[in-house]
C-alpha cells in the first residue's frame, strides 16, 4: 500500500526479483512511478479497505508492506491485513519513532523512518564505534562494522573473540561474504562484523585497538 518513492521503489524491486506484487494507492496518478515495466496489479482505492485489499489478492499473498505517507493509514492497514486476513509477514512505515516501537510490541514490523534516517546520519558522522550498524529493541545487543587493525593480521576468529568477548557473525573479504570458523584466521582488509552485549562494547573496542595479547 502505498505508491509514493518508497512504495514504487519496493515493488519494482520485489518484481525484478520474480516476486508478483500488486499496488494500493488512492491516486491513481502515483502509478506511473512504476513506469512501463511494471507487471503487476494497479488497485486505485484506501488502502485497509477489505474489498480493496481483496481486489489487490489479498488473500493470495505472502507478505503486505504499508509505506504511504500516513502513519495512522499504515497502522490501520497493517492491522487489517493481519488480523483480518491472517498475513503474517507485515511491516508498516511509521514516521513517529514513538507510536513505531508501540506497534513493534504488539507485533507489527515497523519501520520508522525518521529515527532510520537519523541513525545513518549519525553513524556518517560519529567515530567508529559511536553507534552501531544494527541495536535489537532491548537495548542489549549490538552489531557493529570494524575494519580489522593490522595488528590482528594472522590471529585466529577464536583468539579475537577469546580477548575481545565479541562474536564476530560474518567477515566481508574481497568482496564476498564468508561465515568464519574459530580457525579462520584474519587477513589484511577483513571488514569484521562483530555481535557484542552494550555493556561489553568499550571492553571489546579497546581490545581491537590494543591488538592481540601474548598468552
Amino acid at each position: 500500500m502505498g505508491c509514493g518513492r518508497v512504495g514504487s521503489t519496493l515493488a519494482r524491486s520485489l518484481e525484478e526479483r520474480n516476486h508478483t506484487v500488486s499496488v494500493i494507492d488512492s491516486e491513481p496518478d502515483s502509478f506511473r512511478r512504476l513506469g512501463p515495466g511494471f507487471n503487476g496489479d494497479k488497485i486505485a482505492g484506501v488502502g485497509f479497505d477489505q474489498q480493496v485489499l481483496e481486489k489487490a489478492g489479498i488473500r493470495r499473498a505472502d507478505a503486505f508492506a504499508a509505506v504511504s505517507s500516513g502513519d495512522n493509514s499504515n497502522i490501520i492497514a497493517a492491522r487489517v491485513a493481519r488480523e483480518t486476513f491472517g498475513i503474517e509477514s507485515v511491516v508498516a512505515r511509521i514516521y513517529d519513532p514513538g507510536r513505531a516501537e508501540v506497534y513493534q510490541r504488539l507485533g507489527i514490523t515497523t519501520v520508522a523512518t525518521v529515527k532510520w534516517t537519523a541513525d545513518q546520519v549519525i553513524r556518517k558522522l560519529l567515530p567508529a564505534g559511536a553507534e552501531p550498524d544494527f541495536r535489537d529493541p532491548s537495548g542489549t545487543i549490538r552489531v557493529e562494522q570494524i575494519v580489522l587493525p593490522e595488528a590482528w593480521v594472522g590471529a585466529s576468529v577464536d583468539r579475537f573473540q577469546e580477548q575481545t568477548g565479541a562474536r564476530v557473525a560474518w567477515i566481508d573479504r574481497l568482496g564476498e561474504g564468508v561465515l568464519p570458523s574459530r580457525d579462520t584466521l584474519l587477513q589484511e582488509g577483513d571488514q569484521l562484523h562483530v555481535v557484542t552485549r552494550e555493556e561489553n562494547a568499550n571492553h571489546a573496542y579497546d581490545a581491537v585497538r590494543r591488538g592481540p595479547e601474548e598468552h
